[in-house]
């Protein structure tokens, strides 16, 4: 399912609540038209506010039961950051809009404005402190927000306040508790409210207590490090017999320090039947090129698994087509090492590799070796310092009846966009495209 449907779906929902409520089930609100635009609006701006926030605490938990119908767990992130960016922004027009009470009385007079609307009666000494609390909460938000989509802002930095994520929204889900009017808790929009609000509440209680996929967490310790070329860092780990075991491709979210906490890495190997697994880390930041110097064999390690759905398809019935860029070759490593083992599952498929120098990569020699033992794989690397670039015209998408042409792509955006772009050019809109859209923020 992609973001905006689920998204869309979910505020669509939403708004036909409030709307059943106040034009169907409730009397028809009194006053000026003006003054009763301004309440629906700074009523259903705060419901879709509260709401996704609600939402985004629920998969901040890391769901996998939504793993499949969102995609991936990839997936679930992504809706994550969009509702939080929706939420965000509902919630900025929601303090807009009751600002806005104060010119409307200037140049409208208070004549027309309706009463206000009776709140339940538990928190009815509590308006005062409610009001004041979701206007510093915006205020937070609005920061938060800047901070997110400031890429330069560093992920440490950004992950410790983010961390006050859970207590805002505790703030906030008192102020909407506090100030909704009485008559929705009994209607259409209640019925979605208090369950989300309760969901979410837990969801925050969960976060704040440090548990967020506990009951998928496995240990284990370090058993070999390996230094590559091109600033990547090999780990091979092994866990306990709590680890669920995974299938070529997935990734894990893995906790080398409890006061950094968890990093979603590849899983670069097969299954294996005594736990081992493998991750290959490359240098891409400051926690990234620190980890060199800091892990050892024999350190313990945690890890909060597997996710995603970037999953071998041996039974396509159609030629595939794998791109990988960089670090982006790890779900093939996997797959190849599943292969192998097995080689009459080897579909017929291209991949296609590209690197800044295949002099200096650490794993050029490997691929070829892979490759050569399954025929059926045809290895194509393309080197940048010799000026090979991949395009959309070197992709052979072949089909056969029945089965429509596929692309697995794992690697940097910009490409991914660079050959979708080049597809629709060339009119192949038959094209399935699988990718991991993974990003911690």
């Amino acid at each position: 399912m992609k973001t905006r449907t689920a998204l869309g779906g979910f505020l669509i929902v939403l708004t036909l609540a409030w709307a059943c409520d106040v034009f169907v089930l409730q009397a028809a609100p009194a006053g000026a038209w003006p003054w009763v635009l301004q309440r629906q609006a700074l009523y259903l701006t705060g419901i879709w506010s509260i709401a996704l926030m609600a939402l985004i605490m629920l998969l901040a938990l890391r769901p996998a039961w939504l793993e499949r119908p969102l995609g991936g767990m990839d997936r679930v992130y992504r809706l994550h950051k969009w509702a939080g960016i929706l939420a965000v922004g509902a919630g900025a027009a929601h303090w807009l809009i009751k600002l806005a009470s104060g010119p409307m009385k200037s140049l409208l007079g208070t004549q027309g404005r309706p009463a206000r609307d009776l709140t339940l009666a538990l928190f009815e000494g509590s308006r005062g402190i409610a009001k004041d609390l979701g206007e510093w909460s915006i205020y937070a938000l609005l920061l938060m927000l800047a901070l997110t989509l400031w890429r330069r802002f560093p992920y440490h930095a950004w992950r410790l306040i983010h961390r006050v994520m859970p207590a805002l929204f505790l703030v906030l889900a008192f102020h909407a508790v506090a100030l909704a009017p009485a008559g929705y808790w009994t209607g259409i929009t209640g019925l979605l409210l208090v369950p989300l609000l309760a969901a979410g509440a837990w969801s925050a209680g969960v976060a704040l207590a440090g548990r967020i996929g506990h009951g998928r967490r496995s240990h284990g310790r370090i058993t070999a490090l390996e230094r590559k070329r091109d600033g990547v860092l090999e780990v091979e780990c092994r866990l306990d017999a709590g680890w669920r075991g995974h299938q070529a491709g997935q990734f894990a979210f893995v906790r080398f320090d409890r006061r950094e906490g968890a990093h979603p890495y590849t899983i670069a190997s097969a299954p294996r039947p005594d736990g081992t697994i493998r991750f290959e880390i490359k240098a891409l930041g400051d926690y990234t090129s620190r980890l060199p110097g800091a892990l050892r064999v024999g350190q313990p390690v945690e890890v909060e698994g597997p996710n995603g759905c970037f999953q071998l398809d041996a039974d396509a019935g159609a030629p595939q087509v794998w791109v990988a860029g960089g670090i982006g070759i790890t779900p093939f490593l996997a797959w190849l090492d599943t292969l192998a083992a097995d080689p009459s599952r080897a579909p017929s498929a291209q991949l296609h590799y590209c690197v800044r120098d295949a002099a200096a990569d650490p794993f050029a020699a490997t691929l070829r070796e892979r490759c050569a033992a399954l025929p059926s794989i045809q290895l194509n690397i393309h080197d940048a310092a010799r000026g090979q670039r991949l395009d959309a015209t070197q992709l052979t998408l072949d089909s056969a009846p029945g089965h429509a042409a596929q692309v697995w792509f794992c690697g940097p955006a910009g490409l991914a966009r660079s050959l979708r772009d080049g597809l629709r050019r060339l009119g192949r809109t038959d094209v399935r495209w699988h990718q991991e859209a993974f990003q911690m923020r």
